[in-house]
């Protein structure tokens, strides 16, 4: 595969994990949904990235 296709995958785990998260997040104020979206943003583009990578 190519690094373009790598990418790819990165950002669609990405896609799909910042609306689920967004959807199944409640309007507690123990946390700020902004930070925990970045977050999980950040860990599902990098997990969907190397898991492509490393998958050839």
């Amino acid at each position: 595969m190519s690094l373009q296709t790598d990418i790819i995958n990165g950002i669609v785990s990405t896609v799909i994990s910042v609306v689920a998260t967004v959807v199944m997040a409640d309007n507690d104020d123990t946390w700020n949904l902004n930070d925990v979206v970045l977050a999980v943003a950040i860990s599902a583009f990098l997990s969907g990235f190397f898991t492509s990578y490393f998958a050839e």
